[in-house]
């Protein structure tokens, strides 16, 4: 059976979208959870047109808020397959701000979504392989594999980390906490 690759040019997917009054939280500013939404779509329509499949969410990483966007503003995203694993991908996607009048732009987010293929049936399907084609996509791969590496090494920790020891007790001295057990 022949190997099938795509290249990450295969999977990249822009949108942008006018911020509005509608989008806002109390303060003023675009509610997050509106961003992580459209970050949600975003990451599905990248991960479905690299895979030719039904894509779901298994994970998000590292969802960093750097700057408010505005009402106003124009919010583009851009999402592309930085790793691809068996029936997983990571899709890194960038989101910027445009004020539209001045012509402004911020660096608003960058996140990391792990999306998994499915068939109809909601079992996991192969992804094709990965064809790398520029130092920045062969350094976005390998930011992917330590992220991975530093997850499950995070994971193995919460496995094994016994906190009802005398020591890990005695350790939440150093926290604003109270210990009353």
């Amino acid at each position: 059976m022949e190997e099938i690759y795509r290249s990450v040019n295969d999977s990249k997917v822009t949108i942008s979208e006018l911020m509005l009054p509608s989008h806002t939280n109390f303060s003023g500013k675009i509610h997050g959870g509106y961003i992580l939404m459209l970050m949600d779509q975003i990451a599905f329509a990248c991960a479905a047109k690299y895979s030719g499949s039904y894509c779901v969410t298994a994970s998000v990483d590292t969802v960093d808020f750097l700057n408010p966007i505005e009402v106003g503003e124009l919010v583009t995203m851009k999402a592309s397959v930085n790793y691809v694993g068996n029936s997983s991908m990571v899709v890194g996607i960038r989101v910027t701000s445009e004020n539209i009048r001045t012509g402004i732009e911020k660096h608003c987010n960058s996140s990391y979504f792990t999306m998994v293929a499915k068939d109809s049936n909601g079992k996991n399907v192969t992804v094709p392989k990965l064809l790398l084609t520029s130092p920045k996509e062969v350094r976005r791969f390998y930011n992917s594999v330590k992220r991975i590496s530093l997850k499950n090494e995070r994971n193995r920790h919460e496995e094994t980390f016994d906190h009802t020891t005398p020591e890990a007790l005695d350790g939440l001295k150093h926290y604003r906490v109270k210990l009353e057990l």
